[in-house]
This record gives C-alpha cells, sequence and structure tokens, in this order.
C-alpha cells in the first residue's frame, strides 16, 4: 500500500513538477536524471515518479524494482565516471518526493572527504572537471543502453 502526500502537496513538489534534471530514462514508475551541477559532473538521481516520500510506503516489488534500479545506475557511473568513491543518498529533507542522489566522488573534487553538501574543502581544479565533463556524453548512451529493459 503507498502513502502519497495529501493531494495539495503535489502540486508544489519539484520533483511532482519538473523533470529533476535531465532525462536519461523515462519508465512508467521511475525516472532517471542527470544533475546539472558544475562540481560533480555525472551526478544522478533516481526520481519515484508517484508522489510518496518513504520506500517503504512502497509496495515490496516496487522497493525491488526501485533498488534495482539504483544499483544499475551506480554501475553505469562508476564504469564511465570512474571515481573513487560512490554517495549514495536518500534525504527527502527539502523535498520529501522519493529519489536517491547517486554522486561520483574524486579526492580532488570541491568537498572531498566532506559530503557534497557540506563546507567546501578546497575549488576543484579545471582540467579534472573538464575529464569528468568529456565522459558525459558515454554516461548519457550507457545510461540510456542499461535501462532499455525498464519500460
Amino acid at each position: 500500500m503507498s502513502t502519497a502526500f495529501p493531494e495539495n502537496s503535489a502540486d508544489r513538489c519539484e520533483l511532482c513538477t519538473s523533470p529533476g534534471g535531465e532525462v536519461l530514462h523515462q519508465a512508467a514508475q521511475f525516472r532517471v536524471v542527470l544533475v546539472d551541477d558544475e562540481n560533480y559532473p555525472g551526478f544522478c538521481r533516481v526520481i519515484w515518479s508517484a508522489h510518496v516520500k518513504e520506500v517503504t510506503d512502497l509496495p515490496e516489488l516496487d522497493r525491488m524494482l526501485l533498488m534495482d534500479v539504483l544499483w544499475q545506475v551506480e554501475q553505469v557511473v562508476r564504469d564511465v565516471m570512474q571515481p573513487e568513491k560512490i554517495n549514495l543518498a536518500s534525504f527527502g529533507n527539502m523535498v520529501p518526493h522519493l529519489h536517491w542522489h547517486i554522486i561520483p566522488r574524486y579526492v580532488d573534487d570541491a568537498h572531498f572527504p566532506q559530503p557534497v553538501w557540506g563546507q567546501a574543502q578546497r575549488s576543484p581544479q579545471a582540467a579534472s572537471l573538464q575529464v569528468r565533463r568529456e565522459r558525459i556524453d558515454g554516461l548519457r548512451a550507457k545510461m540510456q543502453q542499461k535501462l532499455a529493459t525498464y519500460p
């Protein structure tokens, strides 16, 4: 059984009223988007289509689908972006709509080892960012290929 927010809150939810990034794959129950973050090329989100707040609001099969997609997206980001680490996060404190962040992390990124929402530790190097940005077309292509079986 799915517990939805009151109907009027979906009208104000940014993930209900906008894509939340460049849509890489749209399925019936979710979408995968590329986040426009200049410091974190390859930052993706998996966004559940229905306006629910927690993973446990979903029926078991939907939870399994969501987690499977999350792992698929993580694998593509790892393969293409070649990060030192992947950060996975599902907060929803600011936007209480079920979504996951998949963030490639590097020891020379602006916040490492802190979370990307923490205090910056350094200015990112332009050359490193450029290398990562050059991988984005490959990320788009591989993500679309990997997720093609999810209608």
